[in-house]
């Protein structure tokens, strides 16, 4: 088997240096290369051809941002961004991880002492699944204006008996932000269920992610907080560091119970709890994502006679979590992303058709 050629970009010697030696220690990757800013790299990668880049976002001369763009124009290359645990880095780092970017490593972690071999671990896994993803071609989701009356909604809404409206969950991992951007942004702004979304990732990450759908979308999208109200026609992201569990009386409470799946927050730990609240008006959505988080969680919603629907291989970046629940046979509908949003629409709102946006 042929080793992973990897290829470092970073407008410092430091990082340079640290990022080869921690990948040089696994016998499957080889660096074949660096660059210090971004005109060089473009130049290198054109000629070396890497199966994997991580990259740096300010440089001098043309920085990520402007090399991963010009890179999934003409030479699709999966990427994990080096990102700063700042908040304008984690913003930088959502466009990135929107633009193709497969994966991020928090730079400060390289700061850590040489003997600890935990960061090195996590930066070869993050290299290795990146360079196994399946990349797909940077195209924005269209984000069609859908117009429905609230009457009408609620009418065709499927709420059990006892609740007001119907909740979904959304799990996602490794390339779960550009998941989420084909998804909230195209439902309607009166669409009439509540939506609760776990993505693998970190404090200041979360926060970032939100904002970004929240910007372009036409239903509100906030990160949690304790005590959030869960109302139709909301999306709320659990922050990084906390399980995001819902409660009676439609509202949430966060914990820092200890991770699952090494995770926190975990998608099984909300959708068990919804799973309580909810009953069989619960939907489970799981996207691209590594290991199998959601799957104990979509089993349960199937118990309750709630539904669940999966990303389909040929979209996910890494195909992980869903086939875990493939494999179970605890999916209803099995859809490429950029058809997951017609089928919530076409659940919730019936057959409200898209109009023309002005």
């Amino acid at each position: 088997m042929s080793k992973i050629r990897a290829f470092v970009v970073d407008d410092s010697d430091f990082v340079i240096a640290s990022v080869t030696k921690k990948l040089s220690t696994d016998p499957d990757i080889e660096v074949v290369g660096s660059a210090r800013d971004g005109k060089e790299a473009i130049e290198k990668i054109r000629t070396l051809k890497p199966d994997v880049i991580t990259l740096d976002v300010v440089m001098p001369v043309m920085d990520g941002l402007a090399v991963l763009e010009q890179l999934m124009t003409w030479q699709p290359t999966p990427v994990v961004m080096l990102s700063a645990l700042t908040s304008e880095g984690a913003e930088t780092t959502i466009k990135a991880l929107e633009l193709g970017a497969v994966d991020f490593f928090l730079k400060p972690s390289l700061l850590r002492p040489t003997g600890n071999d935990e960061t090195g671990e996590t930066l070869i896994e993050k290299v290795k699944r990146a360079a196994a993803s399946k990349l797909k071609p940077y195209s924005p989701a269209a984000k069609p204006k859908i117009t429905i009356s609230n009457k009408d909604a609620a009418a065709k809404s499927p709420v059990s008996s006892g609740q007001k409206f119907p909740v979904i969950v959304i799990g996602s991992s490794t390339g779960g932000p550009r998941a989420l951007m084909q998804i909230i942004p195209n439902l309607p702004k009166d669409f009439p269920a509540a939506i609760l979304m776990v993505q693998h990732m970190p404090p200041l990450f979360t926060k970032s992610l939100a904002e970004r759908l929240s910007g372009a979308s036409q239903i509100k999208v906030m990160e949690a907080v304790n005590g959030s109200q869960i109302e139709p026609g909301q999306a709320l992201l659990a922050p990084g560091s906390y399980h995001m569990v819902p409660v009676r009386g439609n509202r949430i409470t966060l914990t820092q119970d200890p991770p699952v799946h090494g995770v926190r927050p975990a998608i099984d730990v909300t959708m068990k709890a919804a799973v309580e609240v909810y009953g069989n008006s619960l939907m489970g959505v799981v996207l691209t994502g590594m290991g199998s988080d959601g799957a104990i969680g979509a089993s349960q919603i199937k118990a309750v006679g709630g539904k669940v629907i999966v990303e389909d291989e040929s979209t996910c970046a890494v195909y992980g979590m869903p086939q875990v629940i493939v494999k179970a046979g605890n999916a209803d509908k099995i859809l490429p992303i950029h058809e997951i949003a017609a089928e919530l629409i076409q659940i919730y709102c019936g057959n409200a058709q898209p109009a023309v946006r002005s």
